[in-house]
């Protein structure tokens, strides 16, 4: 006797939890609890200093840092809805995690992921008009021009996940539920749904490219046109000027887009799980750390910033 595909599905039972695989390594959970806190602690601090040192420091209330500022907020954001859980998975050996939790936490990972998408091509038009149209940059790139460009990114990834969410929380998820990835990430959580899953793979193919291939084109074709811009400058010493004003900003493009083409490019195979699974760590766990520490180190007007108040405590207790 064969049983329809809706008595299979009524004969399983329904998990009332997933359990997020991580690493999978027990013997490394302790190294693996105090790396992750280490990043994520200097991931905080270094993103809340730039925020805070945005708002308070003059100098720094201008486009580029105003987009910066709105960068690193959202990277606090970011590595907030992965680590937490994470460290807690490590620290307590627990990694359960309810199947509205994990709804939960692919929403507003897959938002911010778009959103962060669309503001580094809002840096990169940014950086194009400051070098290629200098003359045109205060009137081009005003006050409501400026709110505008970070309102936007918000707006068009909340929409795009919006959907995806919605369809996914109309799957049944009758079989295992294990998740080998160490969050929840569309393609490991749709591989444990018992339904067909074709038109919502197309359906999150098509937000996805608008969330992800959109902004894309826009940073890479500003940077042609920066890159080109740059070569014509006749003296060496101008064409390190414009490169160094860009190059932090274009090191954190090429970390984040470099990393989330590896690991959604690639075929699902079971064979390349786990390389997945490494390369995620970029753009979940090293990009945040990398923002504050690129701009920071490479960046003369963050690095002023921030010896004006150590130079203050100086003179108060000197």
């Amino acid at each position: 006797m064969h049983l329809t595909v809706n008595e299979k599905e009524e004969n399983q039972t329904a998990p009332v939890a997933f359990i997020l695989l991580d690493f999978n390594n027990d013997d490394l959970q302790m190294l693996f609890s105090i790396m992750f806190l280490t990043i994520y602690i200097v991931t905080m601090a270094g993103n809340i200093l730039i925020i805070i040192l945005v708002v308070t420091d003059q100098h720094l209330h201008t486009p580029m840092y105003f987009f910066l500022g709105n960068l690193s907020c959202l990277e606090t954001c970011y590595s907030s809805t992965i680590m937490p859980r994470m460290l807690v998975s490590f620290l307590t050996g627990d990694r359960t995690i309810s199947i509205k939790g994990c709804f939960t936490q692919l929403y507003f990972f897959g938002s911010l992921a778009a959103a962060e998408c669309y503001l580094l091509a809002v840096m990169s038009y940014d950086r194009y008009l400051a070098i290629c149209k200098p003359l045109h940059y205060t009137i081009l790139m005003n006050d409501r021009i400026c709110i505008l460009l970070i309102v936007g990114p918000w707006i068009i990834a909340c929409l795009v996940m919006s959907p995806i969410i919605f369809f996914m929380s109309q799957l049944n998820f009758c079989g295992p539920n294990k998740i080998n990835h160490f969050f929840c990430d569309f393609t490991p959580m749709v591989r444990l749904s018992c339904n067909e899953t074709d038109l919502i793979e197309t359906t999150t193919f098509i937000l996805s490219s608008i969330g992800t291939l959109a902004p894309f084109v826009i940073t890479v074709s500003s940077y042609v046109y920066i890159i080109r811009n740059i070569l014509r400058i006749p003296s060496t010493t101008g064409k390190q000027k414009a490169f160094s004003t860009c190059s932090s900003h274009l090191t954190v493009v090429a970390c984040f887009y470099g990393s989330l083409m590896i690991v959604y490019v690639l075929p699902n195979m079971s064979s390349l799980s786990d390389l997945k699974k490494f390369f995620s760590l970029f753009y979940t766990l090293l990009t945040p750390l990398v923002n504050p520490l690129v701009y920071s180190l490479r960046n003369k007007e963050v690095k002023e910033a921030i010896k004006k108040p150590c130079k203050m405590l100086q003179r108060h207790y000197y």
